[in-house]
């Protein structure tokens, strides 16, 4: 061979060996768990500094990972919030504000998050509440689109809501909303969550080649309150105080106001004679409310932990959300279904792997880094794409968000995770946006002003927080043709959160922030108008 085609044939072969090396790399994908928690404020002591919380495996996500301190969902309901996170779009473009439509069926055939790496060579296995279950998934959980192996529901499910407390008063089976049980003498013997970790750790035992996608959803703290019995015991009462305010903000409009109907139906709730809409619930119970809710926290902590030790964090992306928030009595109120920050805000959590590598990337200090920036549930969905090192996901036209299959409304926040992420930041507009439909002015208990149907629909509150805002326009909605008409205004809310930061003064009417307020009106009405 001459010395000129041996050195074409040399560069050929280096080439060759150095795509193939490149290939390897492509396959070698990070596995990825997504932990979804249901109705979870972000009751963690490490990083979110709730002292009342006894989290210790969460805890240890957080050291070992970063927390964005300011992450919101965009609807606090179960069904609108999973469908707008999953599928990278808001509830307008998804036009889902209840639980009763399929996205593919009546808005677009909009790929999902799971969908996207199925697509890209992962095996996808939904546990648990991930989708919600029902009409708002095709009652498969998007099955066989987004989940390699049919979805995994826990066979106590079915008693979710079934009259399995026993009550202190009578000793009965009731609906309960507090419910501590025994596990071995509930139905099955068993409950739901205890039984989703146990197919997660036999997914995560099985033997594969192909890089996974697990999303394990949980079902608490969502009421009842029905949780092994051992837990209420590490939370005594006493420990729970009540809140300085806990009434509803001064100058607050009543088509803002949430009256907490799927608590009022419970039967030892219903036994206390609240009065509807606004009616004060008696001392004591608020306290044992917030105890229960607390341990049914620890207990969900504690199936996480079993969990995580069956991880091979080496080459794992591990992220833990919730759908949304839950409020223990602020500003009178108790479960979800408004714009506030305590209904919104949700804990996002991140952990990279630990393999070399992976951390070749200039990652910010791997110690437990707190994220201060305002994000969205929307931004999962690219992120995990971009740690993953598939393919990016492009960002949707803010025109017609709808007609596009595969693109995203959110962000990606890899560069915030990045250590050299301040030039990014600077050209960034670090904005929240929920949404909430009520279907009149004033609460109602037909139609349902917490979950009223797409029919029903006649209002809907847009709401943006900034650092340091939170705006909410309450507007003309039409279900027909999801038209807004900011011409009719029933109501609008202002909190600053640099002197109010649990918004419970509203300053819609201050003079001195009517340009503040004008500002925030013209940049959400720019994005919905």
């Amino acid at each position: 061979m001459r010395g000129n085609e041996l050195k074409i044939f040399l560069s050929i072969f280096v080439i060759l060996i150095t795509l193939s090396e490149h290939q390897a790399q492509i396959v070698q994908r990070p596995n990825v768990l997504l932990i979804i928690l249901d109705d979870f404020r972000p009751a963690i002591r490490n990083g979110y500094g709730d002292d009342k919380a006894i989290t210790p495996n969460i805890d240890q996500l957080v050291q070992k990972g970063y927390l964005f301190a300011n992450a919101f969902a965009q609807q606090s309901l179960c069904a609108p919030s999973r469908n707008s996170m999953l599928t990278g779009r808001r509830p307008d473009t998804v036009r889902l504000y209840d639980f009763y439509s399929y996205w593919r069926h009546t808005s677009g055939n909009f790929t999902t998050l799971p969908q996207y790496f199925k697509q890209h060579g992962y095996h996808t296995h939904s546990v648990g509440k991930v989708f919600h279950p029902g009409a708002s998934s095709n009652f498969t959980d998007d099955y066989p689109l987004s989940w390699s192996t049919p979805t995994y529901h826990p066979s106590t499910d079915e008693f979710s809501n079934s009259s399995v407390c026993i009550d202190p008063i009578d000793g009965e089976l009731k609906r309960n909303l507090l419910c501590p049980v025994l596990p071995k003498m509930q139905p099955l013997h068993t409950l739901p969550d205890i039984e989703s970790t146990a197919e997660a750790i036999r997914f995560l035992n099985e033997t594969r080649k192909d890089p996974y996608f697990l999303a394990v959803g949980y079902r608490k703290p969502h009421i009842p309150f029905r949780f092994p019995l051992k837990y209420l015991n590490l939370h005594p009462v006493s420990k729970f105080t009540s809140l300085d305010l806990d009434y509803p903000p001064y100058g607050l409009p009543s088509v803002a106001w949430s009256s907490f109907l799927d608590v009022r139906n419970r039967d030892d709730f219903q036994r206390l004679n609240v009065s509807f809409p606004f009616g004060r619930v008696p001392e004591d119970f608020k306290l044992r409310i917030r105890q229960h809710y607390y341990a049914a926290v620890t207990y969900v902590d504690e199936l996480i932990g079993q969990l995580l030790k069956a991880i091979d964090e080496s080459n794992t992306i591990i992220a833990l959300i919730s759908d949304h928030g839950w409020s223990l009595g602020e500003h009178g109120e108790w479960a979800k279904y408004s714009n506030y920050d305590v209904a919104v805000r949700v804990p996002l959590i991140i952990n990279l792997p630990t393999l070399s590598s992976y951390r070749s990337h200039e990652f910010r200090d791997f110690s437990h880094s707190s994220i201060e920036n305002v994000v969205e549930l929307l931004d999962l969905f690219p992120t995990l794409v971009d740690l993953a090192g598939l393919p990016p996901v492009r960002s949707c036209s803010t025109e017609r968000p709808y007609k596009a299959t595969t693109c995203t409304e959110g962000k990606s926040l890899l560069p915030l995770l990045l250590s050299n992420a301040s030039a990014s930041e600077e050209n960034q507009d670090w904005i929240a946006y929920s949404q909430y439909p009520r279907p009149g002015t004033y609460p109602t208990t037909y139609p349902n002003s917490d979950e009223p149907k797409l029919k029903h629909i006649k209002i809907m509150g847009y709401s943006m927080r900034t650092e340091r805002f939170r705006y909410t326009a309450w507007i003309k909605f039409d279900p027909a043709n999801f038209k807004r008409d900011w011409g009719s205004v029933y109501g609008e809310e202002l909190y600053d959160h640099s002197i109010d930061p649990k918004e419970n003064l509203n300053l819609i009417d201050r003079m001195p922030l009517a340009v503040v307020k004008d500002s925030l009106r013209a940049k959400l009405k720019e994005k919905f108008p």
